[in-house]
């Protein structure tokens, strides 16, 4: 009770820690083989907060149990384009043995919450709740429409849901050319006079690849000249160990430009070593983005130690820059050689927008609100996020998520890492931030 005796009204600050525990406990680990136990749970506890406040959400389910929610909020000029605020509701799988605190527990200690979608992305669906539920609650309408969604399927590629909902529902969509979602607006602590909040303006694109190698099978005591087992080991090898040209895109430059003024001194893109040892925790972020990528994920072959078999498979996790498709495809296919017969599981573009207009401008006005010593910059992802599919609509995306991050955080390790964990004080101001970006949006 306050002083009058009245009780003081719920504020978003005050209940996104509880909002972002309670998604936590829901377990929406994607397997990617419609296993996992809990997205049309989380989906219908969306829905419900957002029913709470008066909104009228609709579930969407792709598949049983993979559901997605979508509502949509009227804005002071419905005449204007509509924002789209997207986040997905699925987490990569954990081991509890590995975490410090259980990873579907929800705990909060040391100043954080702790558990699997902390960072990715349960936080920004936390803060997007509790900023929503604050402004209706208390009859503030956003200047123009908002569309909210909050997605199943997004660590598998998307396919049962920002994909569903694009390819089967655009309507949904009508009027939004503009959206924000994760992966953004994080900070990047250069000293207590400057912090760098990073903007996501671009993806790289993906080619998740399979590799079969047809050979000969045979009894194990023979001779085999053609065994697939040492092709495709050798063209794996071959491709794991390759290092890739730089390639600067112009979001890339405009980061390191930004980054060198602040710090200074001129960062040289073709040093990487030189220039990630001054990124600190962002360094695998951003070493990522200077070039093409390839990483080998998966060996199949054999079933008995006594036969050859006649195949072998690997997976590939292949990363390609905006423009720089045809180059990656062919330096794969050159790298793996002749006898590797190369396929796609899942493949998806590249994307990149210019980091100006109004919106950007009003990323900047809202975090130097809450932060004198920041700065919006532009960079790109080296993963890829649901903004590839609301891409196919016109819809301009950014990954703008915003948290204030004590300098020694390891941001980056939390992705998919161990012991993932988000400080309390950062989505509080998130929240404060993201109220004051749909004002000046």
């Amino acid at each position: 009770m306050s002083d009058s005796g009245t009780a003081r009204s719920v504020t978003g600050e005050d209940e996104v820690v509880d909002l972002c525990r309670e998604l936590i406990r829901i377990d929406t680990s994607n397997y990617g083989d419609h296993s996992g136990p809990g997205e049309r749970k989380a989906a219908e506890y969306v829905a419900e907060k957002l029913a709470e406040v008066g909104l009228e959400p609709k579930i969407f389910e792709s598949h049983p149990g993979r559901a997605s929610t979508v509502a949509r909020i009227e804005g002071e000029d419905p005449s204007r384009p509509a924002l789209l605020i997207h986040g997905h509701t699925d987490v990569v799988p954990a081991n509890a043995d590995d975490w410090t605190h259980h990873p579907f527990s929800g705990e909060v200690a040391d100043g954080c919450v702790w558990g699997r979608g902390a960072v990715d992305m349960k936080d920004m669906d936390a803060m997007t709740l509790a900023v929503v539920r604050d402004r209706l609650r208390s009859g503030r309408k956003p200047p123009r429409d908002i569309v909210l969604a909050f997605l199943a399927d997004e660590e598998a590629g998307g396919t049962y849901g920002a994909r569903h909902l694009v390819d089967n529902h655009p309507d949904l969509f009508e009027g939004v050319t503009e959206a924000i979602s994760e992966v953004g607006g994080f900070s990047f602590t250069v000293n207590e006079q400057r912090r760098l909040y990073l903007i996501q303006t671009a993806e790289k694109g993906i080619h998740w690849m399979k590799l079969t190698v047809a050979g000969t099978a045979g009894h194990g005591s023979m001779i085999h000249r053609d065994n697939a087992i040492t092709e495709l080991s050798e063209a794996v090898a071959r491709l794991g160990r390759h290092k890739f040209p730089v390639r600067v895109t112009k979001t890339t430059r405009a980061f390191l430009d930004e980054l060198g003024d602040a710090l200074g001194t001129d960062l040289d893109p073709e040093n990487m070593e030189g220039t990630l040892a001054k990124l600190g925790g962002i360094a695998k972020l951003i070493g990522a983005t200077l070039s093409n990528t390839a990483n080998p994920t998966q060996l199949g072959a054999g079933y008995k130690v006594n036969v050859i078999p006649g195949e072998a498979t690997a997976h590939v996790d292949g990363r390609y820059l905006p423009g720089y498709e045809e180059e990656f495809l062919a330096d794969v296919d050159r790298i793996l050689g002749p006898h590797v017969r190369r396929e796609d599981v899942h493949a998806n573009k590249a994307v990149e927008t210019t980091f100006d207009g109004a919106l950007v401008d009003a990323m900047q006005s809202a975090l130097v609100a809450e932060d004198p010593a920041a700065k919006a910059v532009p960079y790109m992802l080296s993963g890829g996020t649901d903004a590839k599919s609301f891409d196919e609509l016109g819809i301009r995306g950014f990954g703008f998520a915003p948290l204030k991050l004590p300098p020694e955080l390891d941001f980056a390790g939390m992705f998919h890492g161990v012991d993932e964990r988000v400080p309390v004080e950062g989505l509080q101001f998130g929240v404060r931030v993201l109220d004051r970006f749909i004002d000046a949006s």
